[in-house]
């Protein structure tokens, strides 16, 4: 099925499609930049907490705030005579017959085609990617295939996936306001390897203590990264591999059985575990069943004996 041209000229009037708090600050600058958007579309209200209350998207509670229509039918775009619809993060499927009547972009947060798909910030991540960013792209039948029309790099750093999607949602809204005020023009079909970034798993969060310290950092830095502790599970929320040249010294000549091995506070550092490669500072942990805490707050309630390990 051929795609509709998208318009050369600024779109006058749009809807929205979009769920999540990363699409709030884009659907705030739309209308703060002076356009029309006839319609948000939104996931159905959620029941939350233990009384089982309503609770709407991010999105569309902006929506309501800003005095926008707000649907959870993407069918309805179909009469809204817009001319444009704008994606960010709508988690939903759009089906062809809508993409026939109504052209629309994407804002998607990788440098595309690398990280199609649902976890692109987080999977950047555990690949030990350098870079990435965000890119303004065409909307076809083939998930996140569609050409770009505007892209920007941002390094990855040793940030958590939360704070490099903030960065990206900031980049991303300026690049996609520019974008639309610009006219979007033709859009550049995608070109080198196409890698798929699948949603992550409790399997991909659960951590191999014997992979290297910076390994274990990096899915650590996803959010909600998980060993064991006397047979509860144990999040890590925040840990810091100890800068040094080369193999720690003490691990060397070691087997695999060491690892794991836990390490009270001592010289100024937290408490902290044996991984493959380091030892690993434990600076925010998160008990089975309790709230976050620091490092140094756990151990002592804890209490580890000597040789007491995580992950057994």
């Amino acid at each position: 099925m051929a795609e509709p041209a998208v318009p050369a000229r600024v779109p006058e009037r749009l809807v929205f499609l979009g769920t999540p708090e990363a699409s709030v600050p884009p659907l705030r600058a739309l209308v703060a930049a002076g356009f029309d958007v006839a319609l948000v579309v939104t996931r159905p209200d959620k029941r939350r907490g233990r009384r089982g209350d309503l609770s709407p998207s991010p999105v569309k509670a902006a929506a309501v705030e800003l005095g926008l229509r707000v649907s959870h039918d993407v069918d309805d775009v179909l009469g809204t005579g817009a001319d444009l619809g704008v994606v960010v993060a709508f988690g939903r499927i759009i089906k062809p017959h809508v993409l026939a009547a109504l052209p629309m972009v994407n804002l998607h947060f990788s440098l595309l085609p690398r990280w199609r798909g649902a976890a692109p910030v987080e999977r950047a991540i555990l690949a030990g990617d350098e870079r990435t960013g965000v890119c303004v792209m065409e909307v076809v039948d083939e998930l996140d295939a569609g050409g770009v029309y505007r892209r920007a790099e941002v390094p990855v750093g040793d940030r958590t996936a939360d704070e490099l999607r903030a960065e990206l949602v900031a980049v991303g809204t300026d690049l996609l306001v520019d974008t639309l005020l610009g006219g979007l023009g033709v859009a550049e079909p995608q070109t080198g390897d196409v890698t798929y970034a699948e949603k992550i798993t409790s399997d991909d969060l659960h951590l191999d203590l014997g992979s290297a310290a910076d390994r274990i950092a990096a899915v650590v830095r996803v959010g909600g990264a998980w060993t064991t502790f006397r047979g509860h599970r144990l999040k890590l929320w925040c840990v810091r591999v100890p800068q040094t040249d080369g193999a720690d010294p003490d691990i060397e000549g070691h087997g695999p059985t060491t690892t794991g091995v836990l390490r009270g506070p001592s010289g100024g550092c937290g408490p902290a575990v044996r991984t493959g490669s380091a030892w690993l500072e434990l600076l925010e942990v998160q008990p089975e069943g309790k709230a976050r805490t620091d490092g140094r707050a756990w151990w002592n309630g804890a209490r580890p004996a000597s040789g007491e390990r995580l992950g057994s």
